[in-house]
């Protein structure tokens, strides 16, 4: 098991599939449905969605799915599969990750152990790179992790048998960011082996609050950089913000980001007057956080006083529709919409889903590379939870953390893209593709408005930030290029 308190070099030639895949993932067989999605041309794609949605002009679409990111080159949507009262199917968009987790739930879908590892960084990675490693060839690569060291040694050890060269696999802590790390002039640099040697390139899979430890005017090229994380990657507030953005754009055009009904910029005080408003049922959340913390769906008043009487790190909130069962979802302006869940099973049960599609930018398209689907701890109930917290019915995360550094899983609720669970899921390849088209376009308005944000010299641009995000708590964290002082452990 790879370990957060030391750096680990990882050598060219190795990949251990028993290290960087779940044994479930590694005993399944890929569903035949999820490996001809997979395989389906783009041109393909493009012409179903056209099909089914009349009101998509196709150039606009082919445009959306053809243009290069500038920041968010990879990253992986929150899919709800949801219907409305009228039984019209639909995927809401509930949030998108910068550094997504995936592979190591996702049956190799090829001869090659390596799987979606080498398909991203072959695709996606590499081409980003290239150039820098020519001009550097003395410098280090690394792959900068704080949570998931399944994935994150997966990554490195494909890094290291693609350019034949050795990956230093570094913990980016919360606790002490600068242990194994050094920003001087804006670039990277990595303490191994008692040097200090420059950084070529780096990978990163650092989830929680990563701009507390990277700055965001770093020159070292960063996948993803941290302004893809200020602009919607792992900041809520400016995701909604972001996909508004989008529609506003390309409505017209028959092509927006669906979401539930949400509030920005919320005050605690407000809270009440929200869950009201949408019917006496509503999701909070604290916009920074991710794994499943700092969310609270909120059913009952009961719910609504807990949340109240708790206090939280960041002054300010999202409060959203909730989607639940029919009879006991939010009302929003839009009407309800409800999880269609998963096929019941011998005793009849239905349980909450969502599913995980994560794609990248690969050659000259945008692309799927891996999926998955986390389902929630107990059934659906016809009435709203009594007696226990709505979240064991509505939550899907599978991440507990353990302490501020260590994290745990909880496997049992995963289900994977192959033969045995996929069928669970009523899924068919009409919404595989509405889920990728969804992912892609949320990636795209996260891109835009990280394009926006980004100074020309490197920089955030503060005041149009600060105009999207009321909350000086997070503008006290972000770096730029030194060190934020020391704000004792994280909530």
């Amino acid at each position: 098991m790879t370990s957060t308190t030391q750096v680990e070099t990882l050598q060219p030639g190795h990949f251990d599939p028993e290290r960087h895949y779940y044994p479930r993932a590694l005993n399944a067989s890929l569903h035949p449905l999820v490996a001809s999605f997979l395989r389906m041309s783009t041109a393909r794609m493009v012409s179903r969605y056209c099909h089914l949605h009349p009101s998509t002009d196709r150039a606009t679409l082919e445009e959306v799915l053809g243009t290069a990111p500038k920041h968010l080159h990879w990253s992986g949507s929150d899919v709800f599969n949801v219907s409305t009262e009228a039984g019209v199917k639909l995927k809401y968009i509930v949030e998108t990750n910068s550094c997504p987790s995936g592979q190591k739930s996702f049956p190799p879908s090829d001869d090659a152990e390596e799987g979606g590892y080498r398909r991203l960084i072959e695709r996606t990675f590499l081409p980003l790179i290239r150039k820098r490693l020519r001009k550097h060839p003395e410098d280090e690569l690394i792959v900068l992790f704080d949570k998931n060291a399944m994935e994150a040694s997966g990554y490195a050890q494909v890094i290291a048998n693609t350019t034949e060269r050795p990956v230093h696999l570094v913990p980016c802590l919360r606790s002490d960011p600068e242990r194994f790390l050094e920003v001087r002039d804006r670039e990277l640099y990595v303490k191994v082996a008692d040097e200090t040697r420059r950084v070529a390139c780096a990978f990163r899979y650092v989830t929680q609050r990563p701009w507390t430890r990277l700055p965001i005017d770093l020159r070292t090229p960063v996948l993803n950089p941290i302004v893809a994380c200020l602009a919607g990657g792992r900041n809520k507030i400016t995701g909604s913000k972001a996909y508004e953005l989008f529609n506003a754009a390309f409505r017209e055009r028959g092509l927006e980001i669906r979401t539930p009904e949400s509030f920005l910029n919320v005050r605690k005080a407000e809270v009440p007057l929200l869950f009201q408003r949408l019917g006496g049922r509503a999701v909070v959340k604290v916009p920074y956080l991710n794994a499943g913390q700092g969310i609270y769906t909120i059913v009952d008043q009961a719910e609504l006083d807990a949340f109240m009487e708790k206090d939280h790190p960041y002054d300010a909130f999202i409060v959203q529709q909730l989607v639940g069962n029919f009879p006991w979802s939010s009302s929003s302006s839009h009407g309800k919409v409800f999880h269609i869940g998963t096929v019941p099973d011998k005793q009849e049960r239905v349980y909450v889903f969502d599913m995980r599609m994560m794609v990248s930018w690969q050659d000259h398209e945008y692309r799927p590379v891996a999926m998955y689907a986390r389902r929630a701890r107990l059934p659906v109930t016809s009435a709203p939870p009594e007696g226990s917290d709505s979240w064991t019915v509505l939550g899907t995360n599978l991440s507990k953390r353990v302490t501020d550094e260590q994290w745990d899983t909880e496997p049992s609720r995963l289900l994977m893209m192959d033969r045995k669970d996929f069928q669970q899921l009523g899924l068919g390849l009409d919404d595989l593709i509405d889920a990728y088209i969804q992912a892609v376009m949320a990636n795209r308005a996260i891109d835009d408005l990280a394009q926006q944000l980004k100074k020309r010299g490197g920089g955030l641009k503060r005041d149009l930030f600060r105009s999207l995000v009321d909350d000086a708590e997070l503008l006290s964290e972000i770096r730029e290029d030194a060190p934020a002082p020391s704000k004792g452990s994280t909530p």
